[in-house]
């Protein structure tokens, strides 16, 4: 059988794919987590990338080339390899910064997206034995360290006053000019935090979070993200409310909530 003529994967298959490449991956990554030797060099926009992120962004590729050869990849670390509708998208390491300094919130997101609509999101934190997994219309699942597999949901909050709110990162809100409004946001909800990188979008998949939002962000940030959250029950757009993932911002929320804290924020940024 010609490769034109080979069967496209279902998106089982693609997911079950996609927790075995998260094994492999954890496995690299945790052989060098908190190494008092681990090799950190700085990339040229001065962000810091170390030997783990190269080793396990190669580990997911080598098996992506022998088992799904014609589909394109777009890694963090390595960039864009082939150009089909079929796209894998991987951080080998999101929250390097963490990862360096052996503080344990640390994912390995790996996604595939067909033109460019994610369809099946992984994200795996080994370091706290915790994952999470969907494909479109299959639901959102985690795995406990004790070995717990079960769906998770959104929360039913329907009032920003009972809400509790994962900002990710002052820096990124004030860049884009909307601190102010974020400060205005913080007085209105029950509570916020700043929790960083992926773990606040799987809490709000849990239903322990109503809103994640952050800016500066790449494809592959969120692309594994994305079907979580959705599949979760809740809502994931960009800040201007499309759902591309090249728009450079994320809004996630349990849904309820989501028009209420976009007019929220849009109308104090207006003032």
């Amino acid at each position: 059988m010609s490769p034109l003529e080979a069967p496209c994967p279902t998106l089982p298959d693609d997911l079950a794919l996609a927790l075995r490449l998260a094994d492999a991956a954890d496995a690299v990554s945790m052989q060098r987590f908190d190494a008092a030797d681990l090799r950190i060099d700085t990339k040229p926009d001065r962000t810091h990338v170390t030997e783990a992120d190269l080793a396990t962004e190669r580990a997911i590729r080598r098996i992506l080339d022998a088992e799904r050869p014609h589909d394109a990849v777009l890694g963090e670390e390595f960039g864009t390899s082939g150009d089909t509708a079929r796209r894998w998208v991987i951080d080998p390491i999101d929250g390097t910064h963490n990862y360096m300094r052996g503080i344990p919130v640390w994912a390995t997101l790996i996604a595939l997206t067909v033109d460019g609509v994610p369809q099946v999101g992984v994200v795996s934190q080994p370091a706290i034995g915790r994952r999470w997994w969907a494909a479109v219309g299959h639901g959102a699942w985690t795995s406990t360290a004790s070995g717990e597999t079960r769906g998770i949901r959104v929360s039913e909050v329907d009032e920003m006053g009972a809400a509790s709110i994962s900002f990710q990162s002052i820096e990124q809100w004030d860049g884009v000019g909307l601190l102010p409004a974020l400060e205005s946001l913080t007085r209105v909800v029950w509570r916020d935090r700043a929790y960083g990188d992926a773990l606040p979008y799987m809490w709000l998949a849990e239903g322990r979070l109503e809103l994640v939002a952050e800016f500066d962000v790449k494809e592959y940030d969120i692309a594994a993200i994305a079907p979580i959250v959705r599949e979760a029950g809740g809502r994931f757009t960009a800040f201007d409310g499309s759902d591309r993932l090249d728009a450079g911002s994320s809004f996630a929320t349990n849904g309820i909530l989501h028009d209420a804290f976009s007019a929220a924020l849009r109308d104090e940024a207006a003032r």
